[in-house]
């Protein structure tokens, strides 16, 4: 996966890591819900009312803690520290429908890819994207 955007530079490790969490989850969201709506349209020959509702069922707050669940057993203690960090920053707002244990799971998952994102280590982040939904159903 190259840069998708060539004109904005990488961070470095330390600038990325010097970010705010929640910037990171912010960044990690897009990328995320990028990720999966590319692989549900390639995957699936339904209208788009279809797509977005099966593809809310992986970046809601419970659908990325379980996608969490899948990769948190090879996150590198570097990836592991980034997800504690977002996981456990104070925060006053929860995302409505959304269970406290898994919305925090979600922004730690989410600052995690967005740390990957911005330094531009996308083969590394390839390889979690697609843990993530190893395994899911092929049902349209």
């Amino acid at each position: 996966m190259e840069k998708m955007f060539a004109n904005l530079k990488n961070l470095t490790k330390t600038e990325a890591k010097c970010l705010n969490p929640q910037v990171l989850a912010f960044v990690g969201d897009s990328v995320y819900t990028l990720f999966v709506r590319t692989m549900l349209a390639e995957k699936f020959d339904v209208k788009s009312g279809k797509l977005h509702t099966l593809a809310n069922e992986y970046v809601k707050a419970g659908g990325q803690s379980d996608a969490l669940e899948r990769v948190i057993s090879v996150l590198t203690d570097a990836e592991m520290g980034i997800y504690k960090r977002a996981r456990n920053y104070k925060t006053h707002s929860v995302a409505k429908n959304a269970d406290v244990v898994d919305y925090k799971r979600a922004t730690g998952f989410e600052a995690v890819v967005g740390y990957l994102y911005l330094i531009g280590d996308y083969a590394r982040l390839n390889e979690l994207l697609k843990l993530c939904v190893e395994g899911e159903n092929n049902e349209g």
